[in-house]
């Protein structure tokens, strides 16, 4: 035999209570006379059985389900003829006692085995059979018009009560994963372990592995569900999967997929959109979700220190915020300065570091460069050239020149502590 949740049980069991003390008490409703009322009692079972019946020739998924599922489903049917039946015997009642029914009986997990849509069609089935069954009971005309159009309302809110019923579950589910989201982003922040970031990623169905991108700015509101909404559908546009969070004061999104250089404009620039007034700062592009606490790191670390470059494009890498950012005292940002400026040009050959330090300290003045290193412009030029071919920064460049003058203070720095 089908095994039923006690619980439903135990709720079906107080309706049948009520509902046979409703009929001795002789209570009937718009006419209804209390022999019809014990037809419709003895009658209940049946009603259940050939609404179940029913369902398994019409649906084919529903002869797929578990039989705990079934049972919980005859024990939802029972409660609900139960539940009407009471509704039929007190005058002063309304149909919001079935829907209290169907919610005290349904199983708390149904949404999640059962679709809206699969559970209007067992209404549906359900209402045909009671529509075809109950007016038989009735003694007279009179009564089977007020059956009949009892069924009408019964079934009206009983699918009323489903969709509400669904409709909590998913705020529900909405609530906890916009929850789950926000534990996420803050582990990001963080640099929680990988593993357990990993783990609530993919229960948001963030896809193992895809690179990833973190942004950090003002939040557009402070009404979180318009935060969302304004970073969620720029990111739809773009077909990016994101996650977010309001981190303090600071609205952190990370932005999932490889950002290449063709694109990297119009897609930051998309996202961005979704933020608040002041400047927005984009770290690099990792790999994975579990090297996004990299990306966040500098990103905080370029938003920190943005300010002091007014002229900033919005939004802005934070490697090209390395000057401000080590000015701000950012050890990443002295490392990365050294490692991608100081050390390659001490360790070229050709006076490239002696040119380029020459060029910096007489303001750019080419011919004053070559006198101060007795050398021709020529050779200036050329050197100035490899420079920025070893570099990827171009003296000549006023933006450039400013990252190249702090690069080189900072190597020196380094060097004087003896940490390269």
């Amino acid at each position: 035999m089908e095994s039923c949740p006690p619980r439903s049980i135990a709720g079906t069991h107080a309706i049948l209570a009520a509902m046979g003390e409703a009929i001795e008490a002789g209570q009937a409703r718009n006419g209804l006379s209390v022999q019809t009322l014990r037809r419709l009692e003895y009658a209940s079972g049946g009603l259940a059985t050939a609404s179940i019946a029913s369902m398994q020739s019409v649906l084919p998924w529903f002869r797929r389900l578990p039989a705990d599922q079934r049972a919980s489903i005859l024990l939802i049917i029972q409660a609900g003829v139960a539940n009407f039946i009471v509704w039929l015997s007190e005058s002063e009642a309304a149909p919001r006692v079935t829907a209290e029914g169907f919610l005290r009986a349904a199983p708390k997990d149904l949404s999640r085995w059962m679709s809206l849509r699969q559970t209007v069609e067992l209404v549906r089935i359900a209402i045909d059979v009671f529509e075809q069954q109950l007016p038989e009971l009735a003694a007279d005309d009179d009564e089977r018009a007020v059956l009949t159009e009892g069924i009408l309302r019964f079934g009206r809110e009983i699918a009323f009560t489903a969709a509400t019923s669904y409709a909590a579950a998913a705020e529900a589910r909405g609530a906890w994963d916009a929850r789950l989201e926000s534990l996420i982003v803050d582990g990001v922040v963080r640099g929680d372990a990988e593993e357990s970031l990993l783990s609530r990623a993919s229960a948001l169905g963030w896809d193992q592995p895809v690179a990833a991108t973190v942004l950090v700015g003002n939040p557009p509101s402070t009404d979180p569900p318009a935060v969302l909404y304004e970073v969620r559908s720029r990111a739809a546009r773009v077909s990016r999967p994101v996650l977010l969070g309001v981190h303090g004061s600071r609205l952190v999104v990370v932005l999932g997929g490889m950002v290449d250089a063709t694109e990297e404009r119009d897609v930051l620039l998309k996202i961005s959109e979704g933020f608040g007034d002041g400047p927005v700062v984009a770290g690099p592009t990792v790999e994975s979700l579990a090297d996004a606490h990299r990306s966040a790191e500098d990103a905080l670390s370029g938003l920190r220190a943005v300010v002091a470059w007014p002229a900033a494009p919005r939004p802005v890498r934070s490697t090209d915020l390395l000057p401000e950012r080590a000015l701000a005292g950012d050890p990443g940002a002295e490392r990365q300065l050294v490692e991608q400026v100081m050390l390659p040009l001490a360790e070229s050959s050709g006076g490239l570091l002696e040119t380029v330090q020459a060029y910096l300290e007489v303001g750019g003045v080419l011919e004053t460069c070559a006198k101060t290193l007795f050398v021709h412009p020529n050779t200036v030029r050329y050197r100035l050239r490899r420079v920025a071919e070893l570099t990827g920064y171009n003296p000549a460049d006023p933006r450039d020149a400013l990252v190249l003058q702090v690069a080189l203070k900072v190597g020196r720095l380094a060097q004087a502590r003896g940490l390269w």
